[in-house]
């Protein structure tokens, strides 16, 4: 037991890091579907945030 609080401290550092790591993908997603200049790419960059947000399009 006395490792108890080791593990809690590394999972939470392990999940914190992995939601900043989320948080960075998807604004770099959202910067190119807003600055890219093909049409092509700024419609993919837009499927794919739609696909990580989980969200349906309208």
């Amino acid at each position: 037991m006395p490792q108890l609080p080791h593990l809690l401290y590394y999972t939470a550092a392990l999940s914190g890091c992995a939601g900043l790591l989320y948080t960075g993908v998807l604004f770099i997603v959202a910067l190119v579907s807003v600055l890219a200049s093909a049409p092509e790419r700024r419609k993919d960059a837009r499927t794919t945030l739609s696909i990580l947000v989980r969200r349906r399009s309208r």
